[in-house]
């Protein structure tokens, strides 16, 4: 019956005909769209296939969208209008459907990735869940922005007016072509050092780094940058072509796990073994040492205290960190209470001197 419409559309009245064109057509392809949809979130309702299910859910509107323009693309031969009319309607339309076919499809693309990186990564996950991680954020922004540029390219090369201002712009001895690489050589950089970090692993999302004499965490990777979120929640944000270029501290590049340090200065008379088996004793009451390493050690000599070295492991940065206070905070009490007279003193030496 619709196609009896669509062949003997030229005899109907016009408004009948733009009515079915521009809306009988696109409402009955979103009604079939719709349940089409409805069919396949019944089919996948049991938990299965969670990447199809992500693909399916994501970008409805641009793909309905479409869909409904390539209605009013086949209804468009029955509305008897002018032939310009006709062909600047249906030059709308196809732009208007590339730019809808481009846009769902970045979108289908995008939430492959997606459903690949659903749950929280968490401060203790091992390095290869956020060398995944990684990796996916940087491919994912790589996709989505070719879809775009892809698209975009696509839409523009179809408009004439457009074409010929771009042409036109090209036309020159190669200046444009120069000074177009030049204007493009940073995001080019930034586009090559987001591949490389993806696949080279230099940093991942969560490690611990210090860049620029700057600790934190990674916290964010974009195709054009890096934020590191700093001990005192400050952001750095740092360009991503940096990471390719300089040399960085990550203490997270193989495992989350760390060894550090805390320094305890403390007078020549210090009782260094009752030290070391109270810094045990602390580590081993603390939920925070992973139980790997532990040394106190004797590491510098000066003229008027001694340094002494706690070595200790930790299972992340933050646990480190609350570690190593903890540590100094205890030593400095327990010294306090136990032997005041250890900690760092200046010894006076006073001569009697009498005259003849």
């Amino acid at each position: 019956m619709f196609n009896d419409i669509l062949v003997g559309g030229r005899d109907m009245p016009i408004w009948l005909s733009l009515l079915i064109a521009f809306v009988l057509a696109p409402v009955l392809a979103l009604l079939a769209l719709r349940l089409l949809h409805t069919l396949l979130d019944r089919i996948l309702a049991n938990g299965q296939a969670r990447v199809l299910r992500r693909v399916i859910a994501d970008g409805r509107i641009a793909v309905q969208i479409s869909v409904a323009l390539i209605a009013v693309e086949v209804a468009l031969p029955t509305v008897d209008l002018p032939t310009a009319a006709e062909q600047a309607a249906s030059r709308a339309a196809a732009l208007g459907l590339v730019a809808a076919i481009g846009w769902a499809m970045t979108r289908k693309v995008a939430a492959i990735f997606d459903a690949y990186m659903e749950g929280d990564l968490g401060e203790d996950a091992d390095w290869l869940q956020r060398r995944r991680r990684t990796q996916l954020i940087v491919f994912r922004r790589l996709a989505v922005s070719a879809g775009v540029l892809l698209t975009a390219g696509v839409v523009l090369t179809a408009i004439p007016a457009v074409r010929a201002v771009g042409l036109s712009l090209f036309a020159s001895a190669g200046v444009a072509g120069i000074v177009a690489g030049l204007a493009a050589r940073p995001a080019v950089s930034n586009l090559i050092a987001g591949i490389q970090i993806a696949l080279t692993q230099p940093i991942r999302l969560g490690d611990a780094v210090v860049v620029e004499g700057e600790w934190g965490h990674v916290a964010e990777i974009t195709s054009t940058y890096v934020t590191i979120a700093t001990w005192d929640q400050r952001s750095l944000v740092v360009p991503i072509a940096y990471f390719t270029e300089r040399p960085i501290r990550n203490w997270t590049k193989t495992s989350a796990q760390l060894l550090d340090t805390a320094f305890v200065y403390v007078d020549y008379t210090v009782p260094v073994d009752a030290l070391r088996a109270e810094a045990r004793r602390i580590l081993e009451a603390s939920p925070l040492w992973d139980k790997r390493v532990f040394a106190v050690q004797v590491t510098d000599l000066t003229e008027r205290s001694v340094e002494i070295r706690v070595l200790m492991s930790a299972a992340n940065s933050g646990a480190m960190f609350d570690l190593r206070c903890l540590m100094r905070e205890q030593l400095i009490a327990f010294l306090a209470e136990h032997y005041p007279k250890a900690l760092p003193q200046a010894r006076l030496s006073v001569t009697e001197v009498r005259a003849a």
